[in-house]
């Protein structure tokens, strides 16, 4: 069997090699390969209180937000599990039980310790 490297993020030993880079099925998280050439990107997203957010954090909103497409409304308070972090304008996604997958944007949400 091949020697690849453990997971940096949870010390996993069941990474594989996607490309050119790394991924854990454990927690998800992916990396680039040590050929010298790549370094890893680290993401920062931080709520608006300016916590650092990760992958996998519980959030809670902190101002009641429209839903756009729909008459619905995401009420202050409301918390959600297990967000993933992306790039772009709305950096997190999440599924909100009622409303199903949905982006948000970082400001609007604080980090459930």
């Amino acid at each position: 069997m091949s020697n690849l490297p453990n997971c940096p993020k949870c010390q996993s030993e069941y990474t594989y090699e996607d490309g050119l880079q790394f991924v854990c099925p454990e927690c998800a998280h992916e990396w680039m390969g040590s050929d010298g050439n790549h370094t890893e990107e680290e993401h920062v997203v931080k709520d608006a209180h300016g916590t650092l957010l990760s992958d996998g954090d519980s959030i809670t909103i902190i101002k009641d937000l429209k839903v756009k497409g729909s008459s619905s409304v995401l009420k202050q308070g409301k918390n959600i599990k297990n967000i993933r972090l992306i790039d772009g304008d709305h950096n997190i996604e999440c599924k909100i039980s009622g409303f199903g997958e949905m982006k948000l944007k970082s400001e609007f949400v604080k980090k459930i310790k």
